[in-house]
């Protein structure tokens, strides 16, 4: 069964760009706590007009989905330890979004190449 096309095809500059867009648009986002919502958009727009940029959204889309869940799961472990649980968890988070954003700007350099990119430690959720 083949999904109907939403558009011509992409050019390769196009392709680059938006693909670029889907990993580095989640700095914007992501200042309203809302991340995932860039490579979603980009991912439903462009996903049946190139083959590049629906890889690099849905890559990203999986990993800020997973930063989602590694955050609610680190507010659920402060809640339950009443609290102790910041000297470990809070240190981690920083940790973490540093690793984060160095990983989503290694992203965006292989998107801007064509190259494909896997982020670590990603739940893939999205296919």
């Amino acid at each position: 069964m083949s999904t109907p096309n939403a558009g011509p095809p992409l050019s390769a500059s196009e392709e680059r760009t938006w693909a670029m867009v889907a990993h580095i648009g989640v700095l914007v986002a992501a200042w309203f706590a809302m991340g995932f919502l860039c490579p979603l958009v980009v991912w439903l727009v462009f996903r049946n007009r190139s083959d590049l940029v629906r890889r690099h959204a849905v890559e990203s889309l999986n990993f800020q989905l997973s930063l989602l869940i590694y955050l609610a799961v680190a507010f659920i472990l402060i809640l339950i330890t009443v609290g102790l649980g910041v000297l470990i968890v809070v240190p981690l988070i920083i940790i973490g979004a540093i690793a984060a954003l160095i990983v989503v700007i290694l992203a965006t350099v292989a998107a801007s190449s064509g190259d494909d990119y896997r982020y670590p430690l990603t739940i893939r959720l999205v296919h």
